[in-house]
């Protein structure tokens, strides 16, 4: 059987994940409610205090993985697949900085502050500007977008590994799945 993640990889992996995939709902549902509500600015807290959660396991998550490399590939994956395997791991490492750091200026910007579960105020590194507001906006969606469609790739390449080519690949994250 393949090396093994550690059970801190496998579970920092399936933590971020699951808060990325509640904080994309969830800005998809918020931007969709019309005009000013009570629900809307729920909404809005609950996905900056999703944002800010991911961003501080993003540390713990890179931390662990340079303290903890994580196993080689299987080796019967064709090299143009290890590398392009690499690349979207790495983009993903990147997008679960750059997402949540769009959106805090982003929300700074455009005039709300980000008070973390509504007792801790977050450091605010800009004032507010209207000016940059609409293009802050314009990066985090597209910089959520490209997230999106990475971890679609991801989720894809790691079925594809357990059904078509029936390797190992899906059960060193998900260690209770038999190939």
């Amino acid at each position: 059987m393949a090396q093994q993640y550690t059970r801190t990889a496998i579970g920092l992996h399936w933590i971020i994940a699951l808060l990325i995939f509640a904080a994309f709902g969830l800005g998809w549902v918020m931007t969709d409610i019309p005009g000013f509500t009570m629900m809307k600015l729920k909404y809005y807290s609950w996905h900056k205090w999703l944002g800010v959660t991911v961003f501080a396991l993003a540390f713990v998550r890179v931390f662990w993985r340079l303290t903890h490399p994580a196993p080689a590939m299987i080796a019967t994956i064709p090299r143009g697949q290890q590398l392009i395997a690499s690349g979207v791991h790495w983009l993903l490492y990147f997008l679960i900085f750059a997402v949540p750091l769009s959106g805090y200026f982003y929300s700074l910007a455009a005039g709300f502050p980000i008070v973390y579960l509504g007792i801790i105020p977050i450091p605010s590194l800009i004032d507010r500007n209207l000016e940059i507001a609409d293009t802050l906006k314009t990066i985090h969606v597209v910089l959520d977008y490209t997230m999106a469609g990475l971890v679609g790739l991801h989720i894809l390449g790691a079925l594809k590994h357990h059904i078509i080519d029936r390797d190992a690949t899906l059960t060193r994250m998900l260690p209770f799945l038999k190939r």
